[in-house]
């Protein structure tokens, strides 16, 4: 790690907090971009806030964090690690530092970094490095001695580490954020992230790059929970465009690729038609790279020769589906299943009425890329009993076909 000023008093140091408590104060959107990164170092978090934003709140229904829906309370902080005050209250703030002051527990106050007992630096990863950079109290020269050097070690030579130039992009960036691994981001969409002036980001996008991002950058939650509370296409569209026309430079942070079931298109057809400039980049598809990370290959030479990617989010037989089911049972290739956990027991009937054997090999993989990958292996006669005795959970890719037989790694 580096420290930026000669007179900067911290002491750096990287902590230990694989199932230590971790206590964060607020549910907002600052709580948003820290999380991921604490839960990725296997804290034990807890978030007290009386009200969350969707993406916490979906962290808190996958079992990622606890989430205590009230206010702070003094000695909230007891058998704490580590703590962060991030709510936009300035008195609960220094009352937690206060506490955790009292308590011995250091202390990230978000709204005033000088007055807590820490300060978060500015992060990122290279292959197995995990890069800090303080710069006593001037946050967007940390951003860019970190992004210099990111930069530096992906290109083979350490780059200088000057402010970013001010010349800004116009309209709005369509980014795939690939299946959610920060490292699977193409080149060119952390690119253009880093030179954001709004971010609407959706659930499924790779959360710890919002933890990159400075502090002036505005991120717009548009999480899509399945079968949850979910922010309306139009309102996304309308966020777009509107901070567009206002003169920023916005990206679209989607999960996977945009036109891969990312709606990606129907927000390039609205921006189009309000007249704002759409740059398209596009992402590694969750569909193919979730299963290869998993040692599923969707092809395999003598195996099969064709795949077909099905959406999930209709039931066969439902009037809006546009899935031909009886024709899906006749292939020989592979199905990638998309949002398709919750109605699995319909999706595997409607294949084994339509002819695809019982014992037809199938593989989930869920939270792919994650920490939390977990695989499941099963035939399609069995897949769904044994899908809901393991728990299995969206977001989760299904591969159907002997592809998903082939021997383990």
């Amino acid at each position: 790690m580096l420290s930026g000023m000669p007179d900067d008093h911290h002491y750096l140091a990287g902590l230990e907090l694989t199932g230590r408590r971790v206590v964060m104060i607020g549910g907002g959107t600052v709580a948003q971009r820290r999380l991921p990164r604490l839960i990725g170092a296997g804290a034990a978090v807890e978030v007290i806030s009386p009200h969350t934003t969707p993406a916490v709140s979906a962290m808190a229904d996958a079992g990622e964090l606890v989430w205590h829906p009230r206010r702070y309370a003094d000695g909230d902080l007891d058998g704490a690690w580590y703590a962060l005050a991030c709510t936009n209250d300035p008195e609960v703030n220094a009352a937690v530092c206060a506490e955790a002051e009292r308590s011995r527990v250091f202390c990230v106050r978000a709204d005033s970094g000088i007055d807590g007992s820490a300060v978060t630096p500015a992060v990122g990863r290279h292959e197995g490095l995990l890069l800090g950079v303080l710069s006593g109290g001037q946050p967007l020269r940390s951003v860019a001695v970190r992004d210099g050097i990111l930069e530096g070690l992906r290109t083979g030579a350490i780059a200088g580490a000057a402010e970013p130039s001010g010349d800004e992009l116009p309209g709005v960036a369509l980014v795939g954020g690939g299946p959610g691994d920060p490292e699977l981001i193409t080149v060119r969409g952390r690119r253009l992230l880093a030179r954001a002036d709004v971010v609407v980001a959706d659930r499924l996008a790779p959360r710890e790059l919002l933890d990159e991002l400075p502090p002036e950058v505005e991120v717009v939650d548009a999480a899509k929970i399945p079968y949850g509370r979910a922010a309306s296409q139009d309102l996304i569209n309308a966020a777009l465009i509107e901070n567009a026309k206002a003169g920023k430079f916005v990206v679209r942070l989607k999960g996977g690729d945009p036109y891969v079931f990312g709606r990606g298109f129907e927000e390039l057809l609205a921006c189009v038609e309000a007249g704002v400039p759409v740059t398209t980049v596009p992402g590694i598809t969750s569909a193919f790279a979730v299963p290869a990370v998993a040692g599923v290959p969707v092809t395999h030479r003598g195996v099969s020769h064709e795949v077909v990617v099905v959406s999930g989010h209709v039931p066969p037989g439902h009037a809006e589906s546009l899935v031909d089911w009886s024709a899906l049972g006749r292939l020989r290739g592979t199905i990638v299943l998309m949002m398709g956990v919750e109605r699995l027991p319909q999706f595997a009937e409607a294949l084994l009425a339509n002819g695809r054997p019982a014992d037809t090999p199938v593989a989930i993989v869920e939270d792919g890329t994650m920490r939390t990958q977990r695989v499941l292996r099963s035939t399609l006669d069995s897949v769904a009993a044994e899908a809901k005795a393991a728990g299995v959970r969206p977001p989760a890719v299904i591969v159907i076909g002997p592809v998903a037989g082939l021997g383990q790694p």
